[in-house]
């Protein structure tokens, strides 16, 4: 009797260890990730991949950390990062003031640029053209954002991600669209019909959303960040999936 008691006490504190990251078992994060969303955060032949993903899985080789990569709409990425159900929010987030009242967000790894694509004959230019136009973007980004403050006059028809809103314009649901300017370009890179028409550069900075509180995570993230651009890792990335897109100073290697 008393072997199995002293058995099933075992049992039980080997569990409770295991609960509180005890043992060997290293701990899997979540990464709350898009999988539409060239070349920033994509999904493709099984694996997620893009600058912002394959950056992190090098800071994470770099720190010790397991992944694991979960698609979501963007609408419902900060949100899901706040309450706990993503560890990581990875999808070139630019990092607003208001987004900053959410979650914590890691040291910058790259800045928010924006493109406005179009058809041609379209009469959709720049932001003084979009007046009465239906302008499509991914509710909740900078996208979002940029033109209600800047064509306040346009027809803001928001969708939940991009692959919705290049359906619209190409079925020209809607007359011009903002994206992501890196995005914008591979879209039109691989649609003749489709042309970025302005691109907006901004010094908002992007960063990887982590919950508020988890200091030790968003030292992790930083320290890795650093790393990353010191010994070369992040011009190569950037080369890979943004070679068009001059390199900022601040990622510049040493």
């Amino acid at each position: 009797m008393k072997k199995l008691i002293s058995t099933a006490i075992a049992g039980v504190l080997a569990v409770g260890l295991a609960a509180c990251g005890g043992g060997s078992g290293e701990q899997t994060l979540r990464v709350g990730t898009l999988s539409d969303s060239r070349p920033n955060a994509y999904q493709e032949n099984g694996q997620f991949t893009g600058f912002d993903n394959e950056l992190l899985k090098d800071i994470a080789a770099k720190e010790g950390l397991k992944l694991e990569f979960v698609s979501t709409d963007f609408s419902a990425l900060l949100g899901s990062v706040a309450n706990g159900r993503f560890d990581i929010g990875s999808s070139a987030i630019a990092q607003t003031d208001e987004r900053k009242k959410t979650v914590a967000f890691s040291d910058p790894y790259n800045y928010q640029s924006l493109g406005i694509e179009a058809k041609a004959g379209s009469g959709v230019t720049d932001e003084n053209s979009l007046a009465g136009k239906r302008i499509g973007v991914v509710q909740g980004t900078v996208s979002d954002s940029w033109v209600a403050a800047n064509a306040p006059k346009a027809q803001v028809v928001r969708f939940p991600n991009d692959a919705a809103a290049l359906s619209a314009l190409k079925s020209a649901a809607v007359d011009g669209a903002v994206f992501d300017q890196v995005s914008a370009e591979d879209y039109a890179r691989k649609d003749a019909d489709l042309k970025v028409t302005k691109a907006i550069t901004t010094t908002i900075p992007h960063g990887y959303a982590v919950k508020k509180g988890n200091a030790e995570l968003l030292g992790k993230l930083n320290d890795g960040i650093k790393k990353a651009i010191a010994d070369g890792t992040w011009q190569k990335v950037h080369q890979e999936f943004e070679p068009n897109i001059p390199v900022p100073a601040d990622f510049k290697t040493k």
